[in-house]
């Protein structure tokens, strides 16, 4: 007979085909809008247009999506948030099978941030080029409004690599404090859940 404390595990499904489809290719469309810029105008737009559509649709699921795909399994307060950050400093942080209180959080300021530079993009586009859905706001908006929306548009661009990057940083650490590839989980949607064997 198994000793009661022995601990085992087993693998269960945490992120959704829908989550991981938006996660790369959200990662894919921040990639080409952010290296294209407006070398070559065409892809730069569309990529933009892709990500807005990303987040819309991530933003519904959100509401209607599986467990650990919804907001309500990963918004924390703010205490929480700092709690978890100062154990994670000091290599103790608790493992969430889902999002973790920091990572919930990412999530929230990545979609925002994207959201914003893509609004400024679609600005910038009719106050600069006259064509896409708002250009005819921009008739006679002159200098300055291109000007707001160009500085606007390229602050979240470099605010959002800002946020992927500590993205990634707390990713590796999460990983190394787990001992378990994130990365994987994200790529085949299932995590190690551990368990008591009586």
């Amino acid at each position: 007979m198994a000793d009661s404390n022995q601990i085992g595990s087993y693998q269960i499904k945490v992120w959704d085909s829908v989550v991981r489809f938006f996660h790369w290719s959200l990662v894919s469309a921040f990639v080409i809008a952010y290296v294209t810029e407006e070398d070559v105008l065409t892809v730069h737009i569309w990529a933009g247009y892709l990500i807005l559509a990303l987040i819309t649709i991530r933003f519904i699921w959100g509401f209607v999506g599986t467990q650990y795909a919804r907001f309500a399994d990963f918004i924390y307060k703010p205490r929480a948030i700092m709690d978890f950050l100062q154990d994670t400093l000091k290599l103790r942080a608790k493992r969430y099978l889902g999002h973790n209180p920091a990572g919930g959080a990412m999530v929230i300021a990545l979609m925002l941030s994207l959201f914003l530079t893509s609004i400024s993009g679609i600005g910038l586009l009719g106050a600069e080029e006259q064509i896409g859905p708002v250009a005819h706001w921009f008739n006679q908006a002159g200098g300055f409004w291109t000007d707001v929306l160009e500085e606007t548009h390229e602050f979240f661009a470099n605010f959002t690599l800002l946020l992927v990057i500590i993205h990634v940083i707390g990713v590796l650490v999460e990983s190394l404090i787990h001992k378990e590839n994130l990365v994987s989980a994200m790529l085949s949607g299932f995590k190690s859940k551990k368990t008591n064997i009586d």
